[in-house]
């Protein structure tokens, strides 16, 4: 349930809503917007409610029943687009950000040289996996915390953010003091003791998709977060497991205006684990920024061929340069740019 405050309600007259919820023992989460308070009403009991016992209250302009599972990543409950801001890379405005490094850390020979050349080729932000849950336990499963260094030391010596992937509760305070940003993987989708967590702990996430979860299934996930007063969440799709074998997933392109329709959360687009081959990558790319992508999550790689994990989608640092090229002219046909 959601109740729309009048423009100007006096904070007494807030505080008399968030009163009345706590009386029937509803939990309440605030969007204090720049003109209006819309306050979201939570709880097990919300369906049996009456709106007019809020409805009636002073200040109070609607309530509205979110019908959806959804409720603090939907639009009804902040109408007006998140913007997401880490070191100065603001995720949701104008500006598509471009996240590009390794699948995984491997060796700083490799991190840095790939740091340096996604840096110079327009990246805003470097992503490289420390830790790598893998479908196979004999496969490589990263560096771990000596990954964790070789990204901090690079942040420092490039000045550019990281991401990088969290998988365990234990590892959260750890990760986040070497990245800037933490990735939920899809298979951590609805791992929701993890997504509590890194509510609690109110740090930048991008929440991945699972690759075979529903767009709802996935805003409902993302109200995990929020729901712990973590507001700077941000969404991934990377595709999801059809009936189709050609490629590794299938990019769901639709999801992202759907997204943008329904929910407030800023959307990137992973097109290297969705393609699942380097040559692949640029068509998608593009394609997600036409459709209205906030950014995009790209695999780079000094020498793909010799890669530990996911060589054969990662782009040479030449074709990662060749690509942000391109993708600008898109970008300014959508009033957006690189």
């Amino acid at each position: 349930m959601i109740v729309e405050m009048r423009t100007g309600a006096a904070p007494e007259e807030i505080n008399g809503v968030v009163e009345r919820a706590r009386s029937l023992e509803l939990g309440t989460q605030l969007n204090v917007g720049t003109h209006k308070t819309v306050i979201a009403l939570l709880g097990n009991n919300t369906g049996q409610i009456a709106t007019e016992i809020f409805a009636v209250l002073p200040g109070v302009e609607s309530v509205t029943r979110i019908m959806k599972p959804y409720k603090l990543s939907a639009r009804e409950f902040k109408p007006e687009n998140t913007v997401v801001s880490i070191g100065g890379v603001e995720i949701g405005g104008r500006r598509i950000v471009v996240m590009a490094g390794p699948c995984a850390v491997e060796s700083e020979a490799q991190l840095m040289e790939t740091a340096r050349m996604v840096k110079e080729a327009g990246a805003s932000v470097l992503r490289g996996g420390a830790y790598k849950p893998r479908t196979s336990p004999f496969s490589f499963q990263g560096l771990k915390k000596a990954g964790l260094e070789l990204l901090d030391r690079a942040r420092k010596l490039y000045g550019i953010p990281v991401i990088t992937e969290v998988v365990d509760t234990q590892d959260i305070i750890s990760v986040s003091k070497y990245s800037d940003i933490l990735q939920v993987g899809s298979r951590n989708m609805q791992n929701f003791t993890l997504l509590t967590s890194l509510g609690q702990r109110k740090c930048p996430v991008v929440l991945k998709r699972g690759f075979a979860c529903t767009i709802t299934e996935w805003l409902t996930a993302a109200d995990y977060l929020l729901a712990e007063g973590n507001e700077n969440v941000i969404l991934c799709e990377r595709g999801i497991r059809t009936f189709e074998d050609s490629t590794r997933f299938s990019l769901d392109i639709l999801s992202i205006p759907v997204i943008k329709k329904y929910s407030h959360l800023p959307v990137i687009v992973d097109p290297s684990h969705a393609s699942g081959h380097y040559s692949l990558v640029p068509s998608l790319a593009k394609a997600a920024v036409a459709a209205g992508a906030d950014g995009l999550l790209i695999e780079v790689h000094p020498n793909p061929k010799e890669a530990l994990v996911d060589g054969v989608q990662s782009l040479t640092p030449e074709n990662f340069a060749c690509l942000m090229q391109e993708l600008r002219p898109v970008a300014e046909s959508v009033g957006r740019y690189i």
